[in-house]
């Protein structure tokens, strides 16, 4: 069965204490930048990443899966040093080896990471949500580092991927890649890939590997086709899910706005059973939910409040979908 998560800050925090009372065992972890017995470690050597799992146990959770990543846009760009970067995510998957952290969610965005052009978006009843137009963005400035083209970034990529691939394979960690979001090509003269369904089965042939796979997350998912469910059966049927991000928008790679879960253009419950048809046995956690009354928008699409709604959502959907007869 489907195991649901929040995404939790490295520090023990109130939201440590809802995901308790929401019932929930598994965490979603970044990485330890914060510690102040760091020393001369790195977030990702051994003593950091076993302290940061020790925090999370301690507390009632088992780390499912690292959502944070070392530096690495000199490796998205094949720049000189990016073999430097390399080794410390190779350090990151021998150390969550060793540590029994099975899964790293990593992505393929240069220069910037998801991006939005409005986190104020009103939604139902005032609450607040984030949203992109890409019209906004015509006469936006290129990056500081210029552009770079999607076929550029595949070699880098492949690059990447025979390098870490064994060693992750030795570690026993999966890797999960995430989406473009939004997956749209380019943006500020940056080339995006990971925005198709076709180049997701291009990464996976690219290194073919039992670790080599995928983060659904389904906000993107669903702006790349018209069948979600679809796309969960033909990579949950290769065994290629590794994590998912539960969530919904509703509008196109060109102008889209978050929503409600219950609110948005795809069918949820459809894609509950798909996930349950394929098998997949791994960690979702929702995504990017709105901000209501009484809460923070300091972390657009993050709110603590916003997350009770969606949790309970999910977990009607999966008691529902389990439930069935088979």
């Amino acid at each position: 069965m489907i195991e649901l998560a929040e995404m939790l800050p490295p520090t023990p925090s109130p939201l440590w204490t809802l995901a308790r009372q929401m019932g929930l065992d598994y965490a979603v972890g970044g990485l330890p930048f914060d510690d102040p017995l760091n020393g001369s470690d790195a977030p990702w050597d051994y003593m950091p990443l076993l302290r940061l799992k020790q925090r999370y146990e301690s507390s009632g959770f088992k780390l499912a899966v690292i959502e944070a990543r070392p530096p690495y846009n000199l490796v998205k760009r094949g720049l000189p040093g990016r073999d430097g970067e390399i080794d410390a995510i190779c350090t990151l998957m021998e150390n969550m080896g060793r540590l029994g952290i099975p899964v790293w969610c990593y992505e393929w965005m240069t220069d910037f990471n998801w991006l939005r052009t409005n986190a104020n978006t009103p939604s139902r009843g005032g609450s607040i949500v984030t949203s992109f137009d890409a019209a906004l963005l015509r006469d936006a400035p290129p990056t500081e580092l210029g552009p770079i083209s999607e076929e550029a970034l595949w070699e880098n990529l492949e690059y990447f991927l025979r390098r870490v691939v064994p060693v992750a394979e030795r570690a026993n960690v999966k890797l999960a890649m995430h989406p473009d979001d939004p997956p749209l090509s380019p943006i500020r003269g940056v080339g995006r890939i990971m925005r198709s369904i076709d180049n997701y089965q291009r990464l996976l042939d690219l290194v073919p590997s039992p670790v080599n796979g995928i983060t659904l997350c389904q906000g993107n998912f669903t702006l790349m086709t018209d069948d979600l469910p679809a796309a969960i059966r033909q990579f949950g049927r290769q065994n290629k899910i590794f994590f998912v991000h539960f969530r919904d928008v509703r509008g196109t790679p060109e102008k889209f706005e978050e929503t409600w879960h219950d609110a948005g253009k795809t069918d949820l419950l459809a894609c509950m059973r798909a996930y349950k048809e394929v098998g997949f046995e791994g960690v979702l956690r929702p995504d990017h939910v709105p901000t209501v009354e009484g809460d923070s928008n300091d972390r657009p699409g993050y709110s603590a409040f916003g997350r009770l709604y969606a949790i309970g959502y999910i977990r009607g959907l999966r008691h529902a979908v389990y439930r069935e007869e088979t």
